[in-house]
């Protein structure tokens, strides 16, 4: 009886666990209110459970409901193939070189729907001497898609339809805890994709939480391989991380992990200096106070403005060789955008914004009433007076002079009219005089007697 008792134990102390299937998690247990759900998700999900597929919502999009944030966009997984996906839908195309998905169009809203994927070393996959993935284009499973995935907060799957949550890798459990934590060994992962150091930084501060040990320990030993990733997609992933609403906490945590130098080296240099660390922190601040009011962010200020200290250095030196003042500007936009697309490649659309920008900021000093209002007209002079506002409150310009121009920005014609006329009154004497063009005195002409007597 003892030897028996004994066998058992040690039986079941050395067997291999049973392999635990997912959590499902229902409404009281996940928060989800389907309401949050983007109708038009759900109906790509209604429409493949009605032929007959399994069809879930996925990613940020159920990470964010759960943490009652409202989600940027929805994204659908499923087990159908993409040319099972496209003739079920009007608006449907097929996208992708690296691995196909469908975008479904509704209006202004597009539903990005993907075939569940196999872990990338169980197909047929290219990668580079890093071991960067370049392609891996082969469809999986349900419990496949969830392991490929990269942290576990983002391998929750929402089924619309049961309100339920589908949790692989206690997802749900290191959200809550605001954790972020990954799938797999850290290394291999952050090798199969560098960007993945970005993402568990942006997490982790979106959260106000913490990366996991295990996650966080091989970031800065591989934090040189950000530089084999395209500079257009970084630009994308840099912007995401810009606007997650903690900025300046972001850039700090990349500083330290040494992700930085290679996204925004220039950046990197300018938080040694105290002027420099100042009109970044004021300039993101004003970012994070835009996200988390739900307003706009556009790429081309925040982009000006972290670049705009290099830039007005190097005007000023180039002004003191002797150029003139306008054209040292251009020339220092130039190199500075130069500089910076080597390692992230900014728009060109937004090139020429950020320049608009810039080049608008010496025309606020001395500018004629004729010259303002040709500046009223310019579609980049909201944006110019805004910045210009964020240099007053840097101490680079006369707070006193920014706020005049964002009085006329704000206003309408008839107070633009005077307060124009105000300000030509008090910087160029009456405005009346000014207005009128010297008229050359008309010669009398000669009297006829005078004619005569010549």
């Amino acid at each position: 009886m003892l030897k028996e008792t004994i066998k058992n134990f040690v039986g079941r102390f050395f067997a291999i666990p049973a392999p635990r299937g997912p959590e499902r998690l229902a409404r009281d247990k996940h928060g989800i209110d389907r309401r949050n759900v983007s109708r038009h998700a759900i109906k790509v999900c209604e429409v493949l459970h009605q032929k007959g597929y399994k069809a879930y919502i996925v990613g940020g999009a159920v990470r964010d409901l759960i943490i009652g944030l409202e989600p940027k966009d929805f994204d659908v997984a499923t087990n159908a193939t993409p040319e099972q996906i496209r003739p079920l839908f009007r608006r449907a195309r097929i996208i992708g070189r690296r691995f196909q998905l469908v975008h479904v169009v509704f209006g202004q809203e597009i539903i990005e729907t993907s075939t569940f994927r196999a872990p990338a070393d169980e197909g047929d996959q290219v990668t580079d001497e890093h071991g960067r993935i370049l392609r891996d284009n082969l469809f999986g499973t349900h419990e496949q898609d969830a392991a490929r995935r990269d942290f576990t907060l983002n391998a929750l799957y929402y089924d619309p339809i049961k309100e339920e949550v589908i949790d692989f890798h206690r997802g749900v459990a290191d959200l809550k805890n605001r954790v972020v934590r990954m799938i797999g060994d850290p290394e291999t992962r952050y090798r199969e994709d560098p960007v993945r150091m970005l993402r568990a930084v942006r997490f982790a501060c979106k959260l106000n939480g913490n990366v996991d040990p295990a996650t966080l320990a091989p970031i800065r030993k591989l934090a040189p391989l950000i530089k084999n990733v395209p500079a257009s997609r970084l630009f994308d992933e840099m912007l995401k991380l810009l606007t997650c609403g903690h900025a300046m906490k972001c850039l700090q945590q990349l500083r330290e992990l040494g992700l930085l130098q290679g996204l925004l080296p220039v950046i990197d240099d300018l938080l040694d200096h105290p002027d420099g660390e100042h009109f970044i922190a004021l300039a993101l601040e004003r970012t994070d106070s835009r996200v988390r009011t739900g307003k706009s962010v556009s790429p081309s200020f925040l982009f000006a403005a972290l670049l705009w200290q290099l830039v007005n250095k190097r005007w000023v030196d180039i002004t003191a060789q002797g150029e003139h003042p306008i054209q040292a500007l251009v020339i220092a936009a130039d190199n500075v955008i130069d500089q910076q697309t080597r390692t992230l490649a900014i728009q060109r659309r937004f090139q020429a914004d950020m320049r608009e920008i810039w080049f608008m900021q010496p025309r606020f000093e001395r500018a004629s009433p004729r010259a303002i209002w040709r500046m009223l007209e310019h579609q980049r002079f909201r944006a110019a007076v805004d910045f210009l506002q964020l240099r007053a409150e840097a101490r680079e310009v006369d707070s006193v002079q920014a706020q005049w121009w964002m009085d006329l920005a704000n206003a309408d014609s008839n107070t633009r009219i005077q307060m124009i006329d105000e300000y030509q009154r008090e910087n160029t004497g009456s405005s009346a005089a000014k207005s009128k063009k010297r008229r050359r005195r008309r010669r009398k002409p000669a009297d006829s007697s005078d004619v005569a007597a010549g």
